[in-house]
């Protein structure tokens, strides 16, 4: 089998969560690049239109999903109705995900049921019926997009690390349950990248000034470098790679 052959997506169906700006537009545009035909979900159903229509300009397959992550209810018809009018979903991309930033002894209790649900209970609630379909298919991709929070911590975002910590550790626990349904289910770790959810420690010059000095790459992250990570999980060139979480991170997360 060919190099090319092997990170190829051609035929296949990705489902990318909160992909209509940011890094799931990004990971959406990467695998479309490579031949799958994308859909794009997120609550606000002009926004992922958008996104959508953006591929589509572009020449690339695409398609818009609008539902929340976070209700059970309205994640499994969506999911029936993109398997019988789309096709069958080959590769579910876990993306969305908040931030929310105080100090832990002062956290809103409201905040930290938003984090859970948002950036963990979404993973569990739209893996679970995508998975049932793949597992009957014997085959699939799940890859979780986990964080460098998930190995390390922050002054002011517990709770984030929390959830992502947990998102690494059902990414293993996915794959010990579905591994031997021939499904491969992996994490990619994101260091810091210029997204919208990072607007405020980009603006931040000492912040970029600190980051800078902690990572050993001395810069931030461009979304498009987490395009490669996504193909490789997503494609046949991973098929013995299981429960894995990838850093795509500058080095951050090995050095002090």
């Amino acid at each position: 089998m060919s190099s090319n052959t092997l990170f190829s997506l051609a035929g296949r169906v990705a489902l990318v969560t909160g992909s209509s700006r940011g890094i799931g537009f990004a990971l959406a545009e990467g695998l479309a690049q490579q031949g799958a035909t994308v859909v794009l979900n997120g609550r606000n159903a002009s926004a992922v239109q958008a996104a959508a229509a953006t591929l589509r300009d572009k020449d690339y397959t695409a398609h818009a999903a609008t539902f929340d992550v976070t209700d059970p209810a309205a994640i499994v018809p969506e999911i029936e109705r993109i398997e019988n009018e789309v096709g069958p979903i080959d590769i579910l991309i876990n993306n969305a995900g908040m931030q929310f930033r105080a100090p832990l002894e002062d956290f809103p209790a409201e905040r930290w049921t938003q984090l859970l649900t948002t950036n963990i209970s979404s993973v569990f609630f739209v893996s679970q019926p995508v998975a049932r379909r793949m597992i009957a298919r014997g085959r699939g991709k799940i890859v979780n997009v986990a964080s460098v929070q998930s190995e390390l911590a922050r002054p002011g975002i517990a709770p984030y690390t929390a959830t992502k910590g947990a998102v690494k550790n059902l990414t293993r626990g996915m794959c010990a349950d579905w591994a031997k349904h021939g499904l491969q289910i992996n994490a990619i770790a994101p260091g810091y990248f210029r997204t919208p959810l990072n607007q405020a420690l980009v603006d931040d010059p000492d912040f970029s000034a600190w980051l800078e000095k902690r990572t050993p790459a001395s810069r931030w992250g461009n979304v498009e470098e987490l395009i490669g990570a996504a193909v490789f999980l997503s494609s046949d060139a991973s098929s013995f790679v299981n429960g894995h979480t990838l850093y795509v991170d500058g080095g951050i997360t090995t050095s002090l």
